[in-house]
């Protein structure tokens, strides 16, 4: 059981992007210091100033100064030998702070709990990020020791997860239609031969077990990959088949 947190979200392209409050022009300069702290994820701790030209888009000369500046500003530490750049510790307070001072975590978890319990099934809070779902909260029911392990600030792809796919079910109409443009430009390979059709089926399904039949039809011809589907009791699901 997942549950989303309906937060206006940006997208790596810029017709994507949430409008910005006011009418100031936004700050560049912070916007790219921003896109070199996004570029650190699980599996690459450390990266030199070309591996974050290449995921940012930035030129290296740009990259150096920003990534000076985050030293000096505490937010990202080098090490000497490699000469390459990892978060600092400063980076996991802001997570701290933004967590424990969720509204909507603090309301939903306890209800999470029960629901968790009483149901006997696991249940996840996630919120929109660009192209990505991230997870504010994982309760897991089952304890014993798994391959896949959800935590606070996990990030999963929105197009091949059913979290991320209830999520583009209830996205405003405007946002989901430029997911879609999104998901078309930057996974040619898997639109070219799923769909647009195909994808909106999933996305409009009306109940769990639509999603899973039509999910099981489209994994079974090899035109759609999936890392996560909706969970259904197995009975209701081999009698929707």
């Amino acid at each position: 059981m997942e549950v989303l947190n309906l937060m206006k979200s940006s997208t790596p392209a810029q017709s994507l992007r949430t409008k910005k409050p006011g009418v100031s022009p936004a700050n560049r300069s912070l916007e790219r210091g921003i896109e070199v702290l996004r570029s650190f994820r699980p599996g690459s701790e450390l990266l030199g100033n070309a591996e974050i030209a290449e995921r940012t888009g930035l030129s290296r000369s740009t990259v150096s100064r920003l990534t000076q500046t985050l030293v000096g500003s505490g937010y990202l530490q080098v090490e000497a030998r490699t000469r390459a750049y990892r978060l600092a510790p400063a980076v996991l307070s802001l997570a701290h702070a933004m967590r424990s001072g969720s509204t909507a975590l603090a309301i939903a978890a306890p209800h999470m709990r029960d629901a968790s319990q009483a149901e006997r099934l696991n249940v996840g809070l996630a919120a929109p990020d660009r192209d990505e779902m991230v997870y504010l909260e994982s309760i897991r029911y089952n304890r014993r020791p798994s391959l896949r392990r959800v935590v606070s600030g996990q990030r999963v792809p929105m197009e091949l997860t059913s979290l991320g796919r209830a999520y583009l079910a209830v996205a405003p109409e405007d946002q989901r239609k430029a997911l879609l443009a999104h998901f078309r430009l930057t996974r040619r390979t898997q639109w070219a031969t799923l769909g647009h059709v195909d994808f909106i089926s999933v996305i409009e399904a009306p109940d769990e077990q639509t999603i899973a039949r039509v999910s099981l039809e489209l994994g079974s011809r090899g035109t759609a990959r999936y890392e996560t589907l909706t969970a259904i009791p197995v009975e209701d699901f081999i009698g929707s088949l």
